[in-house]
């Protein structure tokens, strides 16, 4: 099974994380860091698709992405929107920084004609969930491929922060390759079925961090789109910042205290 383009999410994660440690490391501000590593992978989009494919280390090109921009904010007058690189040709001035945007977003769904399709039930849409969760546990791709209607869609939301899939993937085979590529249970890595939308769907979790939830839309007896979030900012509030533990005083209870 091809599984071509698609990156697993221990991967994704770690990437980020070792970006944005350059750059902190560069600049000494976690803010700027989280800005630079943006705008490193918006570059890293506004690459044509061929130009992508011939980078055989990505994470060497966008390491040396990200010192070119750390040194231009330390050494530039005009910081990172000095160097944001060149613009689109044809294109208003800063326009590079917009391309991921644009190529995430893509043309605009074709409007469907004719009855809309009726939703599975609550139960089967259940069963399904938990049934692609156990295939992409076991990496059972035959498994996964008839769970999946022969039109089936994926889409990766990494909004341009994670070197995430950045078209629809079409196609049970195609779907099938590109999830169970996301979804190796590598070390450190789980995955479980939890609500999502109000409805079964699966969450994945790298360090104890959710790292991508994933909603199914299912029709009939198969599943027939699938919706991967793996965006950090949308991944937020799956997870909250722990709660500061407040420390009691050291040295001895003061006389009438009644603290245990």
């Amino acid at each position: 099974m091809d599984r071509a383009g698609a990156v697993p999410l221990a991967e994704l994660l770690d990437e980020r994380r070792y970006l944005l440690d350059v750059a902190c490391w560069m600049l000494g501000s976690a803010g700027a860091a989280e800005r630079v590593v943006d705008e490193t992978y918006r570059r890293w989009y506004g690459l044509p698709d061929a130009a992508r494919g011939r980078i055989q280390v990505p994470r060497s090109w966008l390491a040396r992405t990200v010192g070119g921009l750390c040194l231009g904010r330390l050494t530039g007058p005009g910081g990172l929107d000095a160097a944001a690189g060149p613009a689109i040709p044809g294109g208003p001035p800063g326009s590079a920084g917009r391309t991921a945007a644009t190529l995430l977003a893509g043309p605009p769904p074709p409007r469907v004609r004719g009855p809309r399709p009726v939703p599975a039930s609550a139960h089967r849409h259940d069963v399904l969930a938990r049934a692609v969760r156990e295939a992409c546990a076991a990496q059972d791709g035959e498994r996964l491929v008839s769970l999946l209607a022969p039109d089936a869609t994926a889409l990766f939301d990494g909004g341009g922060k994670v070197r995430a899939l950045a078209r629809p993937v079409h196609g049970s085979r195609q779907v099938a390759a590109s999830l169970l590529t996301l979804l190796a249970l590598r070390p450190r890595t789980t995955l479980t079925a939890h609500s999502v939308n109000g409805r079964t769907g699966l969450v994945a979790r790298y360090d104890h961090q959710v790292a991508a939830v994933i909603s199914l839309t299912v029709t009939g007896r198969r599943i027939t789109g699938i919706s991967i979030v793996l965006n950090p900012d949308k991944l937020r509030p799956w997870n909250p910042p722990p709660v500061p533990h407040r420390a009691r005083p050291a040295g001895p209870v003061p006389e009438g205290d009644d603290r245990g």
